[in-house]
């Protein structure tokens, strides 16, 4: 967005929404002005944000009738931590995860996989932490380090806000041939100081509140590495933290993929034209779009696992319908790993296994005699469907 040539700067130069200021090491940067920004409440934006508050609070109070919210959140955490990451270059899938998390072996790499089970275990954390401290910067810095240890980009200073400059563009451009530069580290603390305060302010409607949120976080670009996703993880905390969701249901990451060079054009048009209008109509897009998406799941998931678990609760099993139970949580499993998870016999198991295998519930995806990879394909294949872009009006 930003682009130093002697005193010419591209579009950013007249934004409405910031001020470009010239770093004590000489270059310059955009500083965005605090929140909240002034806007006109025009009709198509309080259409948007009607119905993006029905859809969302449909899916509040439909999630928490399902008999396992809990469980069911489980495998949509990992969703979003796969297509959080993908966003930023990483190729795992869903699937893989699973399948590693099922205690499989897996081709992927390493690296990518570290990425996105930080990130899952990064959310939960944050979470857990919200019940005994607010969205602060610090607990922001702790989520990050949970982000950030051990994987690609942990050089830079996991947990710990930028004490040198940032900037985002094409592969291999410099700090002067950037496409935007984030506020420098002279001016960085004063823009978090002001961000932590409107993370505080319930003056505006909560949908509203977390898409401003989300801009301002971008805009500043407070961390070395891990902004796009820490930037996204703070939408479904700010929800969860103001009541929005029984349980964090609702990710955006899916529709931000799904759309992702619109998403980038959003946020550069907010920085360069002040588009605040559109950015926030296409936010409130999002959240209707992850919501109707995210009961249609739900409940689709849920639906087959009853199904199955009548189906299995006639042969007199008590295991095979705790197995079932243990497909909301992960499709994928061994018979070693379910054994240790319910606490009973292997062969215990392993004759539910085969019961369920001839049933077609779940079919065998490896050719390994001692650890065979089974799954419940139905619910792996609800998981993986690409987010569909329009809701019904």
């Amino acid at each position: 967005m930003l682009v130093e040539g002697g005193n010419r700067f591209m579009d950013i130069q007249k934004s409405p929404t910031g001020r470009i200021l010239k770093a004590s090491k000489g270059y310059y940067a955009f500083v965005p002005n605090r929140l909240p920004p002034q806007f006109e409440w025009q009709r198509e934006l309080v259409t948007c944000l009607s119905r993006a508050d029905f859809l969302l609070g449909k899916l509040s109070l439909e999630g928490a009738k399902l008999p396992n919210p809990h469980l069911l959140m489980r495998p949509f955490v990992t969703r979003e931590a796969v297509l959080s990451s993908k966003i930023e270059g990483t190729q795992t899938t869903l699937g893989e995860i699973l399948t590693a998390d099922a205690g499989a072996d897996t081709r992927n790499n390493p690296d990518d996989l570290q990425e996105v089970q930080n990130y899952i275990h990064a959310l939960n954390y944050g979470l857990k932490r919200m019940k005994e401290l607010p969205l602060s910067l610090r607990l922001i810095r702790e989520i990050h380090e949970r982000l950030m240890q051990g994987v690609r980009g942990s050089h830079a200073t996991p947990g710990a806000f930028r004490l040198s400059q940032n900037w985002i563009g094409p592969t291999g451009c410099t700090l002067n041939t950037a496409t935007f530069v984030p506020p420098s580290p002279d001016d960085l603390m004063d823009c978090l100081g002001a961000l932590e305060t409107f993370l505080h302010n319930r003056e505006w409607p909560p949908l509203i509140h977390a898409a401003l949120c989300h801009y301002q976080f971008e805009a500043i670009h407070p961390f070395l590495d891990g902004n796009g996703r820490m930037g996204r993880m703070l939408i479904t905390l700010l929800l969860v933290e103001q009541g929005i969701l029984p349980s964090p249901l609702l990710y955006l990451s899916a529709f931000f993929e799904a759309s992702r060079d619109e998403y980038y054009k959003h946020l550069y048009n907010v920085s360069a034209k002040g588009t605040w209008h559109a950015w926030l109509v296409y936010f409130l897009n999002g959240v209707a779009v992850q919501s109707e998406d995210a009961l249609s799941r739900a409940e689709r998931i849920n639906g087959l696992l009853n199904q199955w678990k009548l189906a299995v609760a006639s042969t007199g099993s008590s295991v095979s319908v705790k197995l079932v139970e243990q497909f909301a949580v992960n499709p994928y499993f061994t018979t070693k790993k379910m054994a240790e998870t319910l606490g009973v016999a292997y062969s215990t198991v392993k004759r539910s296994v085969q019961k369920l295998e001839a049933a077609g519930i779940v079919k065998k995806t490896n050719n390994s005699k001692r650890d065979k990879l089974y799954c419940a394909t139905e619910i792996l294949s609800i998981l993986e469907e690409p987010t569909k872009m329009k809701i019904n009006p």
